[in-house]
C-alpha cells in the first residue's frame, strides 16, 4: 500500500486492527471501530456505509491519539467515557469500575426477587459499592416504585452515579450516601434487599491481572485484602441489621473466592442456606442469601 494512498475509514480500521492486535488488545477490531466512531462523532454502525470515505486530518489526529492511549493499556470505556450495561448507556470515568456483562446476572437475580413486592408496595433496596450506579439505576428504571439507597466509599464515584441517575431520569428514586459499606447508615435504615458488587480480588492476584485493569481501574473497587474477602466478610456481618426478616442479600463474586464466600454466609446464624447462580460461562457469580424470618 503506497504512502500516497488516502486514509479512508476502511484503511484506518484495517491498519489499526492489525496494530492493536500486535499490542495484544483483546478485541482489536471492535476497539478500532469504537475509537474511530468516537473521533468522527458518529455511531459505530455508520462506519460500515463510510468505508471509502477519506477521513480529514482533524478527526484522524483525534483517532491517532485515542489509538495511542489504547495501545498503552487505557480501557476503551474510559477513552469513550461511556459503557453499555443492560442495554443502557452509562457514563464512566477512571473513578468508577467499568460495568461488565457478568454483573447483569446480579441485576436479574435482584429483579426476580423484587418484582412481586414492587407490584403491590414500595420496595426499598440498598446498592453497596454503587460505582457508576449501573445496578441501582437499572433496578430503578425497571421498577418505578422502587426506593434505592446507593452507597459508595468514593465521593467521586457517587458524583458519576448521580450524573447517570439524572441522565436516566431516576434521580428522585435514588438517595446517594458516602459510606464504607453500611457504616454510615442510621440504625433504622431497613431494606427488602441489599445488593452489592463489592471488591473481591485478593492482593495475591495482582500479578495475574490484565494491564488495563491493574493500571487504570480504581483499586478501591477491585481489591479487598490478601484473599479478596474482607469486604464480603464485613458486609455479611453488617447486613442483617439492615434487612427485614425474610429480606435478601445478593453479592457478586469471582470464581476464585466463590467457595469461601459461601462458607462465610453459611457460618452466619442470620441467614438461611445460601444459593449460588452461575454466569453464561457457567462460573459461580452471584451469592443469594435470605435473612431468617425469626
Amino acid at each position: 500500500m503506497s504512502a500516497e494512498e488516502p486514509w479512508t475509514v476502511g484503511r484506518l480500521l484495517k491498519w489499526t486492527t492489525d496494530y492493536l492486535q500486535q499490542q495484544q488488545a483483546d478485541s482489536p477490531r471492535l476497539d478500532a471501530e469504537l475509537l474511530l466512531a468516537q473521533a468522527l462523532g458518529c455511531k459505530r454502525i455508520e462506519l460500515y456505509t463510510r468505508f471509502d470515505e477519506v477521513v480529514a486530518e482533524e478527526p484522524r489526529g483525534k483517532f491517532r491519539q485515542l489509538v495511542k492511549q489504547r495501545a498503552a493499556g487505557m480501557p476503551v470505556a474510559y477513552l469513550l467515557g461511556r459503557r453499555e450495561f443492560y442495554s443502557r448507556d452509562f457514563r464512566v470515568t477512571p473513578d468508577v469500575l467499568i460495568p461488565r456483562p457478568e454483573t447483569e446476572h446480579l441485576v436479574i437475580a435482584a429483579l426476580d426477587r423484587l418484582r412481586e413486592t414492587a407490584k403491590t408496595e414500595t420496595a426499598r433496596i440498598c446498592d453497596v459499592g454503587a460505582g457508576s450506579g449501573c445496578i441501582a439505576i437499572t433496578l430503578a428504571k425497571d421498577l418505578p416504585k422502587l426506593q434505592v439507597t446507593a452507597i459508595d466509599i468514593s465521593a467521586a464515584a457517587l458524583q458519576v452515579a448521580q450524573q447517570n441517575a439524572e441522565e436516566h431520569g431516576v434521580a428522585e428514586q435514588i438517595k446517594f450516601v458516602k459510606s464504607d459499606l453500611l457504616t454510615a447508615l442510621p440504625e433504622n435504615a431497613v431494606f427488602d434487599l441489599i445488593v452489592s458488587n463489592p471488591p473481591y480480588i485478593g492482593l495475591v492476584e495482582k500479578p495475574s491481572l490484565p494491564k488495563d485493569v491493574l493500571q487504570y481501574e480504581p483499586h478501591v473497587a477491585l481489591f479487598s485484602g490478601e484473599d479478596g474477602l474482607d469486604a464480603i466478610r464485613e458486609l455479611v456481618r453488617q447486613a442483617p441489621s439492615h434487612l427485614k426478616p425474610g429480606g435478601w442479600l445478593l453479592i457478586e463474586f469471582g470464581p476464585v473466592v466463590a467457595e469461601a464466600a459461601v462458607a462465610i454466609v453459611t457460618a452466619s446464624d442470620q441467614f438461611e442456606a445460601p444459593t449460588v447462580e452461575k454466569d453464561l460461562a457457567k462460573l459461580p457469580r452471584v451469592l443469594i442469601a435470605r435473612r431468617k424470618a425469626t
